[in-house]
């Protein structure tokens, strides 16, 4: 006979991560860039990481961060959102058509 026994230690509910609503329009950059955080909020579904992006637009909103260091911050995180593949560019040659002249 086999008895279960819970740990004492149970797990603290968990806060849940709020997107951050500071969009402002009348600002193309920042909305901008609140547009690319939206955008890889609902991609993520994890709440270590919707914190992490919520520091990087709050951040930037307060003028500690530059919008290149946003940028950068975001590429890591779009990356692991991501679901689709990153397609090369090769090169194409092509040949011309030669005029030789009039006979």
């Amino acid at each position: 006979m086999t008895v279960e026994r819970k740990n004492s230690t149970e797990e603290a509910p968990t806060e849940e991560v709020t997107k951050l609503l500071i969009d402002n329009p009348s600002d193309f950059k920042f909305h901008a860039a609140y547009m690319a955080y939206s955008e890889t909020w609902d991609k993520i579904s994890s709440p270590e990481t919707r914190t992490e992006l919520n520091k990087i637009l709050t951040a930037l909103s307060k003028d500690e961060i530059s919008y290149s260091s946003f940028y950068k911050a975001l590429d890591e995180y779009r990356s692991r959102g991501s679901r689709h593949y990153e397609f090369s560019r090769e090169r194409i040659e092509t040949q011309r058509k030669r005029y030789k002249g009039r006979r």
